[in-house]
Parts: structure tokens; sequence; C-alpha cells
């Protein structure tokens, strides 16, 4: 097997570490380097350069083939979102990569030509990569032989064929790029670490106990609209908070809202759909050639006479890899004659007629023996595997065939499991097999030959009952032309008057609020959509041309907020209606991007002060809980767990427990996330004296590895300010 077939199982760049005693220089590094952005960003920019549109477009390439060949082998269709999921993993694989070489460079990471050998052929204390193990494993020792590998690079390197070449170094840069990473996985082993003292405070947070008593009073028992916020108060509590780092907004973006009108079909197309599918129905029981109709007429134009075109019930498991059809059908397909037509029915958002043109059952097992034939054509070669074959399966039974599985099959893919293939259908493997498990006896044993070689079958279960092999026609039920122009004018007409009441409004607010207002009194219900600048992504829409619009109306250069789409958008089966509602810079929100989040904040502050006055009243706990009309409630806490037992998640509350209270003291009023507490310490539980901290040491440390590649590389991409471009390149709006 072609060296480049192992590879690209495993071409996607592995995302690494750094040690936490290294992120200060590396960023530190980074900081000094440009990031200005040239007018043009094509693709996207990364440290202020633009992104090589070269290397994009070669790793796109790679990462579409590799899916692609993938969903072949899956049996699944390779759709356009799938293509946009390549493409995406394409962008993160360069962005990574240009991330991480400057970090090589910046900390002398290299790779020889004599270590690259021994990581390739697992020498000099290297451990054989998984990734090669199989594909050059002796056949006799049945253990990996470097040898093998040598050869095969050596055939790549002086190959004829440019595009081996170009396999080879691909590869090669891949395992040069693999082992740079584990290079940086040695020195995060280096810095990172967790001392005495912290392993010893947390033994303690873990193990020492408070028992208490508290009181509660929940700001939701105060209802929002009974708390008054001037609009003088919540521009000044703006300015006092607008730097805090809770509002601040970590990216630029913009938000639209929109609406959507569904042209859904009328009665009369109703009526109109299903009396075609019925005249359907009838030439299809009448037509000599099912194959020609099916392909005429479906708007799926499949058809196969084979077992191919088996049929399953939806939920089933194999369902997504072939024709399917309603669970609550399946009794009429098992009771179906072959020609009868079946139908309409709804499928998949279709409507399809069905011919039943065969059945076949509903599960198989057997299991087999593989004497292969590598798919040669040399005649004396097959003669010679189907004597072994034939001389094989006279000497096997039911009792033995495992032990003849083990010393003959060349199958690897069920040698493992005693040659046993369990739960399959006709349409699962090749038909000379398929046809031998479903017709023969149960306990029977018999030689077949594929294009694979020779198999000794033995048929192990097959179900009684069937499914369907059919013939369908599929059509979608959608609205008629004329419904389509009627629903055409409605939109625009709509669209006019919301335009003519909206122009003549100033206030940005009150746009934005009868906007709103018209659409939901027009029966639509209006949907906010942020779409970040530095990565744009749209969810909700099924056509690239409306995404397109969409980023226009909110990115173009002289977008504003309360602009209104011109025009409706288009979306296949509906009309949207959209307008800018907001526009953020990164950094300190305005008071309009704040002014919500603040408000509900301010509300809570306003409940805290009155709730704090009210529990200051009283002395002991019983009596504050009158007051207050709660009671008293028991739970038992440590501060490695900050969850208060009948309130929830409050560390801050949690906190000042473990500041030096006495057993029988009692809290001032605490403002935490869900209310303002009055607390008495009842008993402390002291945490029982230990000889080390070891367990608590590994804890830590292995919580610290566990977070720090994600954290580590959210902040280098951070720093290295990556913007994605491609969706704005894609739809014009900034090249």
């Amino acid at each position: 097997m072609a060296l480049i077939g192992k590879i690209r199982e495993k071409s996607v760049l592995l995302v690494v570490i750094i040690g936490l005693a290294l992120v200060a220089f590396i960023l530190g590094a980074y900081g000094k380097m440009g990031t200005g952005a040239d007018e043009q960003i094509g693709y996207g920019t990364v440290f202020g350069e633009m992104v090589d549109f070269k290397k994009y477009e070669e790793a796109n390439n790679l990462f579409q083939q590799q899916d692609q060949m993938q969903f072949q082998q899956q049996q699944r269709e390779y759709t356009q979102k799938d293509q946009d999921a390549s493409a995406d993993k394409a962008w993160n694989y360069v962005v990574e990569t240009i991330i991480f070489e400057k970090e090589y460079e910046a900390l002398g990471i290299d790779v020889s030509e004599n270590e690259l050998k021994s990581y390739l052929y697992g020498q000099d204390g290297f451990s054989v990569l998984p990734e090669l193990q199989q594909g050059f494993t002796d056949s006799i020792t049945g253990m990996f032989n470097y040898k093998l590998l040598e050869k095969r690079i050596q055939e790549m390197e002086t190959s004829a064929d440019p595009a081996v070449k170009k396999q080879w170094e691909d590869a090669r840069k891949q395992f040069t790029d693999k082992r740079k990473q584990e290079k940086y996985f040695a020195l995060v082993g280096q810095g990172l670490y967790v001392t005495k003292l912290e392993a010893e405070e947390e033994y303690y947070a873990q193990k020492e106990v408070k028992g208490i008593s508290y009181v509660v009073k929940r700001y939701s028992e105060i209802p929002d609209e009974e708390i008054k916020v001037s609009d003088e108060e919540l521009k000044a509590y703006y300015e006092e908070h607008k730097n805090d780092k809770k509002y601040e907004n970590r990216s630029a973006s913009r938000e639209v809202r929109y609406f959507d009108v569904v042209v859904n079909p009328s009665k009369y197309d109703s009526i109109r759909f299903n009396r075609e599918m019925n005249v359907l129905k009838k030439e299809f029981t009448t037509t000599p050639n099912d194959s020609l109709f099916v392909l005429k007429n479906s708007m799926i134009p499949f058809y196969a006479s084979s077992k191919i075109a088996t049929a399953v019930p939806e939920d089933h498991e194999k369902a997504q890899k072939m024709q399917s059809y309603p669970k609550y059908m399946d009794t009429v397909f098992k009771t179906a004659t072959i020609g009868q037509v079946v139908g309409p029915y709804e499928s998949r958002g279709n409507v399809v007629i069905s011919k039943v043109i065969g059945s076949t059952p509903s599960r198989l097992k057997a299991r087999h023996i593989l004497i292969s034939t590598n798919q040669s054509k040399d005649k004396k070669i097959i003669a010679q595997k189907q004597k072994m074959a034939d001389s094989l399966v006279k000497l096997i039974n039911k009792d033995n065939f495992t032990e003849f599985v083990m010393k003959y099959s060349e199958d690897p893919g069920s040698k493992q499991s005693g040659g046993v293939y369990d739960n399959f259908l006709e349409a699962d493997m090749v038909p000379e097999f398929s046809t031998f498990c479903a017709t023969q006896p149960v306990g029977s044993i018999g030689v077949v030959k594929t294009d694979f070689g020779f198999h000794i079958i033995e048929v192990m279960e097959r179900d009684a009952s069937t499914f369907p092999v059919l013939a369908s026609v599929s059509k979608t039920f959608k609205a008629s032309q004329e419904t389509a122009d009627r629903k055409d004018s409605e939109v625009y007409s709509l669209l006019y008057k919301l335009d003519a009441k909206l122009s003549k409004i100033e206030d940005i607010r009150k746009k934005l609020a009868m906007f709103d207002t018209l659409a939901q009194e027009a029966g639509y219900f209006v949907r906010p959509l942020s779409i970040l600048e530095e990565s744009p992504k749209l969810y909700g829409f099924t056509t690239p041309l409306a995404e397109d619009k969409i980023l226009k109306l909110a990115f173009n250069e002289e977008a504003k907020v309360g602009d209104m789409t011109t025009a409706p958008i288009k979306d296949k089966e509906r009309y949207v209606i959209a307008i800018v509602s907001s526009i953020r810079e990164k950094g300190v929100p305005t008071f309009e991007d704040a002014e919500i989040v603040m408000k509900r904040d301010l509300i809570e502050e306003k409940k805290a002060k009155r709730f704090t006055t009210l529990l200051s009243k009283d002395k002991s706990l019983k009596a504050i809980a009158k007051r207050a009309n709660s009671e008293v409630m028991k739970a038992e806490v440590t501060f490695a767990n900050p969850q208060i037992t009948g309130a929830g998640y409050e560390p801050e509350v949690i906190g000042s427990l473990f500041s030096g209270l006495k057993n029988g003291q009692k809290t001032l009023p605490i403002k935490g996330k869900l209310g303002v507490y009055v607390i008495r310490i009842d008993k402390t539980v002291k945490a029982p004296s230990a000889a080390n901290f070891n367990t608590e040491r590994d804890q830590l440390l292995s919580a610290a590895k566990g977070n720090i590649q994600g954290m580590v590389m959210n902040g280098l991409k951070k720093k290295a300010e990556v913007m994605d471009n491609r969706r704005f390149l894609k739809a014009g709006v900034r090249r």
C-alpha cells in the first residue's frame, strides 16, 4: 500500500500546546511583530499578514479529497455543507501551521535527517508509529519491518511521477511537524508543575467541611418590573462600569434582525399535486419499463434491479446508506406483492410512490474464510487458489470453522471475530457472497468465487422477515408558480409598508421596535442574527446567495444601524426581510451595546441593597427568616466545591465563609449570584492530617495539562489577530 494511503488518515495538523513558563516569552515575541494589514485581505490574515492563496488552496483540495473519499467509503452524499466543513478544517490547518512555525523558529525546534529516519523506522529509542505499523508489517513474522517502509520511501523519492514525489514531500513534512510537536510536549512537561503549597491548599480545600445554617432572599422573589431605573441612573452606571471586563466586546460584530415569509402551497396546489401523483401511480402500475419510468418522472432518478435498491425503515441503522421509507409503512411493504405500487407516502420531505420489484431477508449472519487472489487475472494463480479452497471445504465443519479462519483466512476485516459478519443485508456484500447467504439453507457450507478470491462460507442465521427492493418515484410538493407569484407581490407590499413607516422615524431604538411590531402584526416572528467580523458564520439560511445579501447588508462600507433590505431576499421557498440592528466595535461597548445587560445588573444591585437592609434588622437567623418570609436552611460546604445545597453555585459567598469566621459566628448580608445571604457557621470539621499531598498534586497537574491545550491555542490565535475573510471574499464584501 502506498505510504500516502497511510498518511492521509493522519494528515490533520495535531494541535500542540506549550508550557505555561513559555507563554509569556512566545506571546511577547509575537507582540513585536507587525500587525498592519494590507488593503487587500484575501482569504484572511494571521499576525497582520495575508494567508498565502496557494497554501490555502492546496490544503483545501487535500481536505476535500480526503473527506470525499471517506464519504464514498461510508456510502454517504458529500454535500455543500460537508465541503464547507472541509474548507474550515483546511483553514484551521493553515492558520495553526503559521502560528506554530513561528513558535518552532522562536524556540529553535527542528528535526534532523537522522532523527527523522529513526523516528519513521522505530529505531534509536523511538517506538513504531501506529499509522505506519499496519501498512508495513512483515507477512511472515507479523512484526513491523522498517525495510518495507524504507523501500517504499525510496520508490516515492525516485519516482518519475511528480505527483508521487509530491506525496512523499507532503508526508515528510507532516511527520516532521509531528515530531516537532512531540518536542513541544517535552517542553510542556518542564513548564507545568504544582508546588507543595498548592497541593496542600487543595487538600484542605477538599477536606475541610463547614456545616452552616443560612437564610437567602432570592432576586427572583421581586419581578424586575417593580424596580424602577431612570435613564440618568442607567447612563451613570454605564459611565462607571463601561470599562469592566465583563461588558467588553471581545470581537467586532454586526447584528441583523429578520423575519421570513414562507411560500407554502395553496389548497388548490395540494389538490392538483395529489391528482398528478394518482395519475403517476396508475401509469407506474402498468408501465413495462420501470427504469425508464423512474428516470423520466422522479426528481431522484435512481433505479437498480439488484439488491442495491433494498429499502429499510427510516429508523434503521443502515437508512443513511440506502433507500428508506417511514416506519409506519413497514407493515404495508411487508405485505405488498411483487409489482404492487405503494403510496403516495411522505419520506424525507418528498412525496413518494414505490413499486415492489423484489425482497430480501431483513438480516443475515455468516462467517467465511477468504482465500485471496489479490484480484489477480492470472489463470494459474486463480486455479491454485480454487484448488486450495476446494480442499479446505472438505475438512471444515461448524465445530472447527474458527480454527481454520485463524489459520487460513486473508480477510483482516473479519479474522479477529472468527470470520463472522453479523447483521448484514444482501446489498452490503458483493452479489455472489450475498446470494449464497440469502438462498442456501442455514448451516450449509460452500465455496463462492468473487473478485476478492474464493470464500468458504457458512450460513449461520437468516431472518424470516424481509425488506422490499423498490423502484421509487419521488416528487417535491411545493407551491405552484401562480402561488409563488402571488406571495411575491404580498412580500413586496409588506416591504413597502415597512419602509414607508420606518423612514419617518429618526430614533434608532424606536425604528427597530417598529420593525418588530409591524412584523409581529403581520404574523411573522423576528429573529436576531449576530455575525462576527473576524469569522463570519451565518446559520438558518439555505442558499449562499441569501447569505451573501445578508453580509452585504450588514458589512458594506456605508452600513449603519437601521438599514433595511431594499428588496426581499429569496432563500429557496421563502423570502427574508432584514434590518441592521447593531454594529459593535471591539473593546469598550457603546451605551446602546451594553444597555440591556447593564440594566439587568443595575436592577439586581438595587434588589441586593433592598434585601441587605431587610436582612440587617434582626440578630437571629430565625427572626431574619421570618422577616424575609423565608426559612432557615442547612448545608455542608467545602472551599473546593462552591455549591450551597438548596441554593446553587455561589463562589463568592462560599469564599467568605473560609475567611476566618469561627463556629457560632454569623455573617453580615452577603450579595451572591442568586440572592442575598446571611449565614451562620454551625461547625467546622477539620481536614485529617496527611503525610503528603501527592494525590492532590497529581489532580492539579492533570487538570492543568487537560486545560492548557485549548487555553493556550485560543491565546495564541487571539494574539495573532486571526482574520477569516473567506466568506466576505466570496460575497464580494471585502477583498
